[in-house]
């Protein structure tokens, strides 16, 4: 009887607690957290654009690279 009560008791997984989030609520009712969530959300939205064009600089980068890449590959097979 007590194989079983143990077996048992291993197969059971502990309960977690679930992680804390962290989560910002606005009210209505204050100016200051209306003009503050603006701020925060035109700095998202300048940051994005920010990484867009990053990613851009690097795609064109990569693209310019590619081709003088194709023509080194071109000219070495004429020779050959």
């Amino acid at each position: 009887m007590l194989a079983r009560m143990t077996a048992r008791s291993a197969v059971r997984a502990p309960r977690v607690a679930a992680t804390p989030i962290a989560v910002r609520f606005y009210s209505d009712q204050n100016s200051f957290n209306k003009k503050e969530k603006a701020h925060e959300d035109q700095y998202a939205r300048k940051h994005e654009q920010e990484q867009l064009e990053k990613l851009r600089k690097q795609i064109a980068d990569k693209q310019a690279e590619l081709e003088k890449l194709q023509k080194e590959h071109d000219e070495i097979n004429k020779k050959n």
